[in-house]
This record gives C-alpha cells, structure tokens and sequence, in this order.
C-alpha cells in the first residue's frame, strides 16, 4: 500500500519523530499553506480556470501554478483542456477534493466565530434555510448531500462597487 505520492512524499522527508504516520502532519503537507486553502476555497465557488483564481486571490502566477500543479499531482483537482488552440486547461475538483469541504467549513465556521463580526458567507439547507454546521456525527448517520445545501452571502458580503 503506497502511504502518499508527489510533493506530500518529498515533504514527510522532514523529521517528524514519529508523527510520519500522524494523519493531520500528512494532510497538511499538502493543503497546509493558505494559498491552496483559498485556491481550493474558489474552486468550491465553481472557479476553474487560472486566471480566475489568479484574478480572485491577486496571486502571483508562478505560485499560483505551483500551488494548482501539487493539487493536480495529489489527486485534489483535474486538468482537464478546454481550449485547444491556444491549448488552455481548467482545474476541476474531483472526489478527494470535493472531500475537503467539510474540513474548508469547518475553518470558515471557526472564523465566522472568532474573526469576523459579519461572515462574508453563510452555509444553509436549501430547503429551508436553515444554517448548517461542520460537525462531528456518528458514522453511518445521515448527513446533508452537497445539493441540499448552498452557500450563499453573509452580512459581511462585499456590497456591489466596493
């Protein structure tokens, strides 16, 4: 059984004395920085492409393409061609991205909580707007599907022309 690939594999060559097994120190050798959070965070608003998570984050191009190759690499995002000529290619979450949700609320709710006075984004059930929550259930117990729930802009949200 292969434990991990790409640059997690050259990054657990630290000394962690006895924490290479520790299943928190191997995520955050690959989502651990805040450009891959914030970059995994857009795609989750459905950004797919370079120059909108270039345009969102004003990050610079040569990070922002080491950031998309590592998640490319780790399985977290797709690259998958949209343009032939001149040969252009989106970034598209795949099942191990779209498995970081959870863990990308959970540091938002955190936020919203001790940070920000008015959340720029709130979690709800479509159905009945009720605002949802990351939080620890048992296994097997039923969990909201990603259509049932929508984020959408908080009190915080940036107002039209600021």
């Amino acid at each position: 059984m292969q434990l991990t690939t790409g640059y997690a594999l050259v990054m657990l060559r630290r000394d962690y004395r006895g924490q290479e097994l520790c299943s928190v120190a191997r995520t955050l050798e690959i989502v651990g920085d805040r450009w891959t959070w914030l970059i995994v965070r857009d795609a989750f608003l459905g950004m797919t492409r370079f120059a909108e998570f270039r345009s969102s984050l004003d990050i610079a191009p040569n990070v922002l393409g080491d950031r998309l190759s590592r998640l490319v690499d780790e399985g977290i995002f797709e690259r998958v061609l949209y343009n032939e000529q001149p040969p252009r290619h989106e970034y598209v979450l795949t099942q191990k991205g779209a498995d970081l949700f959870v863990g990308l609320n959970a540091l938002r709710q955190w936020g919203d909580a001790y940070l920000c006075e008015k959340p720029m984004r709130l979690l709800r059930r479509k159905s009945d707007r009720t605002p949802v929550v990351a939080a620890l259930v048992p296994e097997g117990a039923p969990v909201l599907s990603n259509d049932e729930i929508e984020l959408v802009p908080g009190p915080g949200f940036p107002a039209e022309g600021d």
